[in-house]
């Protein structure tokens, strides 16, 4: 079987031929080096005239459509089309990224420019909003974007004379833009009476606010700020696709296929006519146009590239061709020589040279060509067409030898047999037509086996036999030349095939996904010689696999550079080059032939740069022929962080509860406990999941996580403290690197990252709004300034932040695969390193993005899973630890070495000043030197080692490491049990937290007399905790099962413990040693309780709905409880030891009596006057109050009353503890609510003297002490919240000012609705009697107090043609017509009426305003100036009032209401106030100076 690695030899692209100048313009330049830039596909061309050599760049992952360069013409934006499009700034000399911008457009990037200085780059989308941005590229940051137009946007340009303005153009538009601060503002282009208005296709600004623009119809427009002032009529025939301004003026293109060259005044200077040239033809339409001193580039429609020296403008030198718009599918080899043949949809059939690079032949056919053939001696070209026909060509001349047509449909495919006697032709109506070839083509036979058109086909070597894929994915083979079908298998087991271009059959099965039937692979051509096949695919790869390949989901090589479908790909003649066609692209890429040989030779030649790896090991299955997966790290990647309900989701289901909270609202409810709770102490550390998650800080406490909580722990003094500001699990921690700030990132719907102060423990900056699902590794740089993040989502999205500012610098999809951990190279921190499942990457910055490369393990072997990395003492040098016991040594992105560290995977690695330290799943803790060449030192993880100061029991020796930290002369280590152990260098080992394994707590009991609980756990653990200052771990022992319920008796000698697997045991408090058990149930016990006083009885009650009662003394059972409906969720006794109150999981409230288990009935007064021995039931009348709203979402799990039955406090599925009052009668009672648990809180529990409440969270597996405070101990918490599940509004409420401004409506009244309502016809519509005026010929302008329309109602006649009339009118002493003003009126035709539009040359000025906006705001008054003035606001107004004078001055930049205003105080900005306005989408911020001019 063949080897199913990928291919060791590699293809580097050599040539593309083809220019994209269908759908764009503007889009070929001179760079600094006079080399040409454009694009073709999804590749960035730069070529080189002199040396006749292309270089690319390979950063895109779709068409490009979009180019700009930079003013110093060195640096090149290219904007692709997709899904999430992004903008790539690139180097023409290296063609490495320099910057990715991205996240805002969609659809596509439509038009870029950068400014004078080239430091801003502007984007217009392809979005239905045509959205322009305007970036800091080099940042990667997006400074202002707004809506452009409503329709297309062809064209912007920055003006190059004023800074802050652009100007966009499109269909019947042209806009001009200013931008203030984050703000862009539209201005339109006012046309007049200059021009029509119509569609401007391209733009260019001059000095003097003046810009020319070119016209649909040929026409040049030429602005004056935003006005129209004259026009060239005729500059063109056709319209004007390109303009491009120079310093020796402007040229511009058009589809007339003319160049015209004007001076900087814009006029014309010389006319080119392309059509008339040597290369011209009819039709030739110019889509863009370079002028760079006396050389001109010109760009076609057709995918040709012309370079024009001016003074000799008639001879145009074509440079380069391609074919023209319709699909490109037809691909044949010349079978002696470097020569590749295409043919087109757009009827022409080419020829190209591999050697030269160049178009050597053209000939133009009849019908669009589908496939081609060359004959075995090269002499004959045979053409499949789209009508069912074919023809053969010379090859020599390109004269047609014969053209038959003897089908109706497409031919797909043509082959000649070796020996050159026939030609087959397969079509698209099912059929394979054999024709002899020295018979002048005659039809000698017909293969009629399929069932589904032809698409591939191969002779056999000794010309007898023929095989056919079709579109069934059916293979069959025929006899030949007679077409009989051959369906005998050992007829065909000696057949050589002369050649493989078959998608189907036993030697290409490896070619398809392991899982899938798609038919997307549309071409395959292999290399008997070199053991290598090569695919290409409709999703624009060409991809590189061994031949044969038998099984599905073989590892390949994959190359991009294709936009869309790759429809052909072919070997050359002698196996150098591998010549590939695009679909839509029209594109032919050239590919050389990287042997294994030579690559050996350039291992260290760093592979053509692409975002996505063009050159990855990569396969459909990637984990199907690697090892088993560690037992551990397999665990993991199982593990989801998915929740049903999020608690971000609060808010939502509350607001759908809105009925329920009006009902409730209006009776009167007990409010929340005076007394409240605080943390004090949690026994537990996250290491089943986590890994490097354990430091020293600056002072030497040490900082880890456990459930939402951050834990500060105080070694010496036993003590801890909490960061409470998660609200989830958190799953990563990263120290800063003078150790003092933590980072630590959760689970979530919108997941954050905190960094926070450990000495403080208040939060420094929250991070949001980028990571889906959660956080799972997060890292420092080494200036402590940026924090890299990757998240759980299924592309495991990589985020890199400055911090302080809460700004995301760059993001990327990381892997689709599991990543464990992200470091930041702490000598460049725009580099850094993730490793993970199959994964080593080595990412650099590039602006909004980051660009990967895998590692390349050259011949080191296969990329193993990856669970820890750190870098060492270079840049270059990288170091990580591999799942199955090695540490792989890296420089640069090569893996140079690896050293075997430990017996299975290396969980964590931490590098030192002059060495390393690991730790595996061995627990073995080991120092290494700084080159890994030597193991200096191991400790194992042991119990003979603890020393006599540690805080609780090691529950196995050599558990699993996965923490390793250093500092104040300890090695810390962080085990996968929930241990944190410090190791003294010298060996002594010191255990100081420790918590439950993995696995789900629920069993919680406290006992009776002592400060003393029992945990058990599904990790098969009964644990004895101490709950005085010691904080410790008294006693554990492991159990056959895990384990859901727990209880001590009475006099706190035995503890009862029920197993998951029906069986329960009593065993001896102190030693933990049986004393007895019993296996009556299949099901899980759920929950035991011993009866009060003597402890006779003991309740346990089990997942099949049943309560068995035994006495204790007889170890027998006595009674059975029957009747619940659904599992047991909680028992109590009362205080006599005679009644059990049940609850059940279909929320059933039951009662038994002891010691039979009768069913008895007791009305909820009743039940309120039993004294209960305990409380821990949810449901009855006085637990009506703790249920939430949603109470259908969530489940409150367990609650526990206090010994003086004044406080019950719950825990629920949110993670939530509450206290309530009890009895909590009435619906949703008010609460405390104190986060710290991650989920669902399963067990709450009061010690006996209730001084403390102890909680377990489920899969936190956290135990957590809460000291109870009683009222009057009044500190501020983070943690403490009288919240409800209401608002307060029954607490009198609000003021009635307050309660009318909080239901203020800001929604824009002018487009929802007309302020007074008009009925009738309207006045223009109404017959009436002519008036004395009218039938004196006067007309009167129109008046009327109606509403303005607003703006984007209002109709826009500019473009229709006005007739001027003749207007008397009698003078008033208010008003006096010009003969400047008469002549601004004219009358607009209408299919109703004629009306009169305004255009006036006066104006009216703000002279006054008279009011306040005080109804509704606050702290908008302000004096300026030292009382001189005073600024405040009212309607869309800012007014600055001078005290002295009485008069006004304003600021008139807003177009609605302003509803707030601030004034610097700072003493460098005086005067500079800040108003923000409402809008329809958002509140823009404005900054306005407040000098006279209000500026």
């Amino acid at each position: 079987m063949a080897d199913r690695n990928a291919p060791n030899c590699h293809l580097r692209l050599e040539w593309v031929y083809g220019y994209r100048g269908h759908q764009c313009r503007n889009n070929l330049y001179y760079t600094a080096a006079k080399e040409i830039v454009y694009f073709v596909a999804g590749v960035g061309v730069v070529y080189s005239p002199r040396e006749h050599r292309q270089k690319f760049y390979l950063g895109h992952q779709d068409d490009i459509i979009s180019l700009a360069l930079h003013p110093e013409r060195v640096l090149v934006a290219t904007g692709q089309v997709g899904k999430e499009p992004y903008i790539c700034v690139w180097d023409s000399y290296t063609v490495q990224t320099i910057s990715i911008l991205k996240d805002v457009h969609t659809h596509g990037i439509a038009c870029l420019a950068f400014d004078l200085d080239g430091q801003r780059l502007v984007s217009v989308g392809l979005d239905s909003k045509n959205t322009i941005c305007v970036w800091d590229w080099r940042k990667g940051k997006m400074l202002s974007m707004a809506p452009g137009h409503t329709d297309r946007i062809f064209d912007i340009s920055w003006d190059l004379y004023q800074p802050n303005k652009l100007v966009s153009c499109g269909v019947k538009h042209i806009k001009f833009w200013s931008l203030c601060g984050n703000s862009l503002t539209p201005k339109r282009g006012v046309f007049g009476k200059t021009g029509d208005l119509q569609t401007i296709l391209c733009l260019a600004c001059a000095r003097d606010e003046v810009t020319h623009s070119g016209a649909l119809n040929g026409d040049i427009y030429v602005w004056k700020g935003i006005n129209l002032i004259r026009t060239i009529q005729g500059a063109h025939a056709a319209g004007i696709f390109s303009m491009n301004a120079c310093e020796e003026g402007f040229a511009t293109g058009g589809r007339d296929g003319c160049v015209r060259l004007w001076d900087l005044n814009f006029k014309p200077i010389t006319v080119i006519d392309l059509r008339e040239t040597d290369q011209g033809y009819k039709g030739l339409s110019v889509r863009s146009v370079c002028w760079r001193g006396d050389h001109i580039l010109v760009g076609t429609q057709d995918s040709e590239i012309f370079e024009i020296v001016v003074h000799e403008r008639n001879k145009p030198f074509l440079i380069m061709q391609g074919h023209c718009e319709g699909e490109l599918w037809a691909l044949a080899v010349h079978p002696t020589k470097p020569l590749a043949m295409t043919g087109s949809d757009d009827r022409s059939v080419r020829i190209w040279s591999l050697i030269d690079h160049a178009l050597i032949a053209r000939c133009n056919m009849e019908e669009p060509i589908r496939c081609a053939a060359v004959s075995t001696d090269g002499i004959h070209l045979a053409l499949g067409m789209k009508d069912g026909s074919f023809t053969v060509l010379r090859v020599r001349d390109m004269t047609e030898v014969v053209h038959i047509k003897d089908r109706k449909e497409a031919i797909h495919e043509l082959k000649y047999s070796p020996d050159g006697t026939f030609l087959a032709v397969g079509s698209n109506d099912s059929s394979v037509d054999i024709y002899g070839v020295v018979q002048r083509y005659k039809k000698v036979g017909e293969c009629v086996g399929s069932v589904s058109f032809i698409t591939h086909m191969d002779w056999s070597s000794d010309s007898k036999y023929l095989q056919t894929n079709d579109g069934s994915g059916k293979r069959l083979f025929y006899k030949m030349p007679s077409g009989k079908e051959v369906t005998n298998k050992e007829e065909l087991k000696g057949v050589q095939w002369a050649s493989w271009t078959c998608v189907y059959g036993l030697e290409v099965n490896g070619i398809w996904p392991k899982y899938s039937d798609i038919n997307d692979i549309n071409s395959v051509d292999g290399n008997f010689n070199g053991q290598v096949l090569v695919t290409a695919d409709d999703y624009g790869i060409v991809k590189l696999f061994r031949y044969p390949c038998l099984r599905k989901g073989a590892k390949f090589k994959k190359y991009l550079g294709h936009s869309a479908h790759v429809t052909n790909v072919r070997w050359s003649h002698d196996h150098q080059w591998v010549v590939s066609i695009g679909g839509a692209d029209h594109s032919v890429f050239q590919w050389k032939f990287v042997p294994e040989r030579k690559l050996k030779d350039a291992i260290h030649i760093a592979p053509q740069e692409s975002l996505v790896d063009s050159n990855s090991d990569e396969s459909d299955s990637d984990q199907s022929d690697v090892p088993e997966l560690d037992s551990e790290i397999e665990q993991e990647t199982q593990i989801t962080y998915r929740r049903q309900v999020y608690k971000e989701d609060l808010p939502q289901l509350k607001e759908q509860c809105k009925e329920k909270r009006k009902s409730a609202a209006s009776k009167r409810r007990e409010r929340a406990p005076g007394n409240s709770i605080r943390l004090h102490f949690v026994h537990g550390y996250r290491g089943y999941d986590c890994r490097s998650n354990l430091f020293y800080t600056q002072t030497g406490e040490i900082v880890y996580h456990v459930a939402a909580v951050g834990v500060v722990y105080n070694r010496q003094q036993n003590t801890q403290r909490f960061y409470l500001g998660h609200d989830d699990d958190i799953l990563c921690l990263a120290i800063h690197p003078l150790k003092d700030y933590v980072a630590t990132g959760q689970v979530g719907r919108d997941s954050s990252i905190h960094i926070w102060d450990t000495e403080t423990i208040k939060p420094l900056s929250v991070l949001k709004g980028y990571h889906q699902y959660g956080v799972c590794a997060v890292d420092f740089s080494a200036d402590g300034k940026r924090l890299a993040s990757v998240g759980i989502d299924d592309n495991h999205t990589i985020v890199l932040w400055d911090w302080k500012k809460g700004e995301k610098l760059s993001a990327v999809r990381g892997s689709k695969d599991k990543i464990f951990v992200v470091k930041i190279n702490p000598y460049m921190p725009d580099k850094l390193i993730t490793a993970g499942i199959k994964h080593m990457k080595f990412w650099h910055r590039a602006g909004g993005g980051l660009i990967g490369r895998k590692g390349c393990i050259g011949a080191m072997g296969r990329t193993d899973t990856m669970m820890c990395a750190v870098y060492g003492w270079t840049e270059e040098m990288a170091f990580s630890g591999t799942s199955t016991g090695d540490v792989c040594i890296w420089r640069d992105l090569f893996l140079i070495k690896t050293v075997k560290a430990h017996d299975g995977p290396v969980f964590s690695m931490h590098a030192l000043e002059k060495g390393f330290v690991t730790g595996g799943k061995d627990g073995v803790v080991a120092l290494w030197d700084d080159t890994f060449e030597r193991c200096l030192k191991t400790y194992a993880i042991k119990r003979a080692a603890l020393a006599p100061g540690s805080k609780g029991l090691l529950l196995e020796d050599n558990p699993s490491i996965r923490a390793i930290s250093l500092g104040h002369g300890h090695i810390l280590v962080g085990t996968k049990n929930g241990e944190i152990l410090e190791v003294d260098k010298s060996g002594p080992i010191t255990l100081l937290v420790q918590g439950h394994m993995e696995g789900e707590v629920w069993g919680l009991a406290t006992h009776p007399h002592l400060p003393i609980c029992a945990t058990v756990s599904d990790d098969k653990t009964l644990r004895i905790w101490d709950l005085s200052p010691s904080h410790c771990m008294l006693a554990v022992r492991k159990l056959k099962k895990g384990g859901r319920c727990c209880c001590f008796s009475p006099d706190g000698k035995a503890l009862a413990v029920g197993l998951n697997d029906g069986s329960f045991l009593m065993v001896n408090a102190d030693t933990l040693e049986d004393l007895v058990s019993f296996h009556h149930r299949k099901d899980v016990i759920s929950e035991i309780r011993f009866s009060p006083g003597a402890g006779k009885y003991l309740a346990v009650a089990s997942c099949d709905s049943f309560v068995d009662i035994y006495n204790v003394m007889s170890s027998k059972r006595v009674g059975i409880c029957k009747g619940a409906s659904s599992y047991i969720t909680h028992m109590d006794w009362d205080i006599r030891g005679k009644l059990l109150q049940v609850n059940t999981g279909a929320k059933e409230q039951l009662f038994f009596e002891a010691p039979r288990g009768k069913r008895q009935t007791i009305p909820n007064l009743e039940v309120e006057k039993i004294g209960w021995a305990s409380w821990t039931s949810v449901l009855g009348s006085c637990c009506e109050g703790i249920w939430p709203i949603i109470g259908e979402v969530t489940d409150v799990t367990a609650s526990c009353l206090t010994s003086d039955s004044k406080v019950l406090a719950t825990g629920d599925d949110f993670g939530f503890v509450k206290l309530f009052r009890f009895p909590a009668k009435g619906k949703f009672g008010k609460f405390k609510k104190y986060v710290a648990h991650s989920t669902h809180v399963t067990n709450v529990r009061w010690t006996h003297e209730d001084s403390l409440l102890v909680t377990v969270g489920g899969a936190d597996t956290s135990l957590m002490l809460w000291t109870y405070e009683m009222e009057g101990h009044r500190e501020s918490r983070q943690c403490d919240s009288e919240e409800s599940d209401l608002d307060s509004e029954e607490d009198g409420g609000y003021d009635s000012d307050v309660t009318r401004e909080n239901e203020i409506n800001y929604t824009i009244k002018a487009l929802s609705t007309n302020i007074r309502p008009m009925f009738g016809i309207k006045p223009h519509l109404q017959q009436k009697e002519p008036s004395l005026d009218e039938r004196q010929g006067v007309v009167r302008p129109p008046v009327s107090r109606a509403l303005p329309q607003p703006e984007k109602l209002q109709t826009n006649n500019v473009g229709k043609k006005k007739r001027p009339i003749e207007v008397h009118c009698h003078p008033t002493p208010q008003m006096c017509l010009s003969h400047s003003f008469l002549q601004s009126l004219s009358v607009t035709e209408t299919a109703h009426s004629a009306y009169v539009v305004w255009s006036p040359s006066w104006d009216l000025v703000l002279e006054l305003v008279f009011g306040y906006r005080g109804k509704d705001c606050r702290n908008n008054v302000h004096y300026l100036n030292d009382g001189a003035d005073i600024i405040y606001h009212t309607a869309s107004v800012g007014i600055l009032y001078n005290v002295a004078t009485g008069s006004q001055s304003f600021y008139q930049e807003h177009n609605d209401d302003i509803l707030c205003l601030t004034v610097n105080q700072h003493p460098k900005f005086t005067n500079l106030v800040a108003t923000g306005q409402e809008t329809q989408q958002i509140c823009q911020l404005q900054l306005l100076l407040s000098t006279c001019g209000m500026q």
